[in-house]
């Protein structure tokens, strides 16, 4: 099932970058209406350019099908999406190392942050729960989503004949929305106590995650195992991740938030959903 992969991580993708910072700005900017909510510029345009680079991984497979000029059919596809995933992998790398060394510089608030005060920064919020209950937590629910992915694979195209509905759109705006609610929650509540570097840690993060790591250790992980995982998107898919891509990188681009920028996201995803929705394939 590599095109149901495909769709379900691009659906990934764009509901962590449309929808979930979307309700967040829109949210944020309601509570806080009094005052101008900003980020750091320098760590939105970090991973803006992250974005960009595993979009050229992914773009370039699909133009060379589109275009018709691999030398081999399907077989240059297959390996330029291998050699671009063991590329971006290493960018991946090299970007946790240099944010681990580099965190003063670029996760602290920039300069606006010091006219608000340090005391707001330094505070930690109580535990809820300890280390340990979280790993236990995460281990539990990692194992009991992978019964629920298997169910849901096996039984997609049956949900699909009877709600009468592309699998393409189950894939890509259906199963995404549901399974980020617990980012979108958090992302929320993080926006909602001014909080927007987290938030943007949620949101564009996770798409970063999933755009430079999981959908290349795909590709990788298909290559070892001897199947056909490629990077090839399809020109509509890899148009809309343009866009998007595009679009969030420009909102992001002064390092203010506001709520009319969160509603702007909103409507972008609900056009895209409203584009699956008629997608044939």
């Amino acid at each position: 099932m590599i095109r149901g992969i495909q769709q379900s991580l691009l659906g990934s993708i764009l509901a962590d970058m449309l929808l979930v910072l979307g309700c967040a700005l829109f949210f944020g900017g309601l509570v806080h209406r009094q005052k101008e909510q900003r980020f750091s510029k320098v760590a939105a345009h970090m991973t803006s350019a992250l974005s960009l680079m595993a979009f050229m991984g992914i773009l370039f497979p699909s133009v060379l099908q589109f275009t018709h000029t691999q030398m081999h059919t399907l077989k240059s596809e297959l390996a330029l999406s291998r050699i671009s995933s063991c590329i971006i992998l290493i960018g991946y790398g090299s970007f946790l190392f240099f944010q681990i060394k580099s965190k003063p510089i670029l996760y602290i608030s920039v300069d606006e942050a010091k006219d608000n005060g340090e005391e707001d920064s330094d505070e930690e919020e109580p535990r809820e729960i300890t280390q340990w209950e979280a790993i236990g937590w995460v281990a539990i629910l990692t194992c009991w989503m992978s019964v629920l992915s298997a169910y849901l694979g096996d039984r997609i195209q049956e949900v699909s004949d009877s709600m009468n509905m592309q699998v393409g759109y189950i894939s890509v705006i259906l199963i995404p929305s549901v399974r980020n609610a617990s980012e979108h929650a958090s992302a929320v509540m993080f926006a909602m106590k001014d909080k927007l570097d987290l938030t943007l840690g949620v949101a564009i993060g996770s798409s970063t995650q999933i755009s430079m790591f999981v959908i290349p250790f795909f590709a990788v992980a298909g290559w070892i195992v001897g199947k056909p995982m490629d990077l090839n998107f399809h020109v509509f898919e890899t148009t809309i991740l343009l866009t998007t891509v595009l679009v969030v990188a420009f909102m992001l681009q002064d390092g203010k938030s506001n709520c009319f920028k969160g509603f702007i996201l909103i409507l972008c995803y609900l056009i895209i959903a409203a584009s699956f929705f008629v997608h044939s394939k």
